[in-house]
């Protein structure tokens, strides 16, 4: 096991490679940089000339090597990446883009955790439970559960949520982890300072980003639960089982179930990704200070390091996923540790 993590670890790192290289270009391919925000704000906000708006954005770019060609810029990046642990510096928070990331990356994080607990735990479930009543009422109101989970747009659901909370219900305080007597916008969602009432007010913010980004992945899971248990009652070694004489439950729990799990566990490696992208289209529309608004605002004024960070870090937890995964796997069945050893 140990030789099969080395190894998928090491092929990760050309993938990485890959992957901050096309990152890097794509960011760079629309026209405009850092450079052209300064001017732009400099002549609405700051009532500057033209001339004296365009001096300061070309200084700017030479200073900080925005008109060097972006092959070397990228070098510049990758470098410091690799080398010194340096992410580059953040032109619009005026700060190292590791700051920035480490701000927001740990809540994104412990909410796509959370979304990826409650849509593994409730999807396995309900899975189970659709199989094990295959065209009953039971199976019929979960199934179209799981169809509106999977056609419903989550950045529509979120949408609907905002006007009702917002408009229907005059909600207040949208758009951060907590009220304001507890400072709005705490570190590491305020864990470190942990108390039931702090963890009841974060529930009440943050509930709308859960739910959504939950929604999706509880409807795939059980999807994909309902169809492979199916399968896997009808399996010989099943029949075997019942002809025993074990109980029903124990037939489904402890011989079909885990056989069963093998594709959905799979799939998790793709999952984890999933939630985390669900959670960024949620908190976006919420306006959330999560990873989602600071790689919309950091693409539209050009701040280019910090949307690479970003996106870098979205594309290692596909691969993170995928390790995870591969690992379940092995834990949960033995061929495939006696295939890695």
């Amino acid at each position: 096991m140990l030789r099969f993590l080395s190894i998928r670890l090491l092929q990760a790192i050309p993938v990485l490679l890959i992957m901050s290289m096309i990152t890097f270009a794509i960011i760079q391919a629309p026209p405009g940089d850092y450079g052209d925000f300064i001017r732009t704000n400099m002549i609405t906000q700051g009532n500057a000339t033209i001339a004296a708006a365009e001096a300061a954005a070309e200084r700017y770019r030479e200073e900080n090597g925005l008109n060097d060609p972006m092959v070397l810029q990228y070098v510049r990046w990758i470098s410091g990446i690799v080398f010194r642990g340096d992410f580059g510096h953040s032109f619009y928070y005026n700060k190292p883009v590791a700051e920035v990331v480490g701000e927001r990356l740990p809540r994104t994080i412990l909410l796509a955790l959370t979304c990826h607990f409650f849509a593994s735990v409730l999807g396995i479930s309900f899975g189970i439970l659709a199989a094990t009543r295959q065209y009953g009422w039971t199976d019929t109101i979960l199934s179209f559960v799981s169809f509106l989970g999977m056609t419903i747009p989550r950045f529509l659901l979120a949408l609907i949520i905002l006007y009702v909370l917002a408009f229907k219900l005059n909600v207040q305080e949208l758009g951060s982890f907590y009220s304001s007597r507890y400072g709005g916008q705490p570190y590491w969602l305020g864990f470190l300072d942990f108390n039931w009432a702090k963890l009841w007010n974060l529930i009440q913010h943050v509930w709308p980003i859960v739910f959504i980004a939950t929604v999706g992945g509880l409807a795939y899971n059980m999807r994909v639960m309902r169809a492979n248990l199916l399968d896997t009652l009808n399996a010989q070694y099943v029949e075997t089982a019942r002809a025993k004489g074990l109980s029903e439950s124990s037939v489904i729990m402890r011989h079909a179930v885990p056989n069963a799990l093998h594709p959905l566990i799979a799939y998790q490696g793709v999952i984890l990704p999933y939630m985390l992208t669900g959670e960024i289209e949620v908190a976006i529309v919420f306006s959330l200070a999560t990873v989602g608004p600071a790689i919309v605002g950091s693409m539209g004024i050009g701040d280019v390091y910090v949307t690479a960070t970003l996106l870098l870090v979205l594309g290692a937890t596909l691969i993170v996923g995928n390790i995870i995964a591969d690992l379940m796997l092995a834990v949960l069945d033995p061929r495939i540790r006696v295939g890695n050893t």
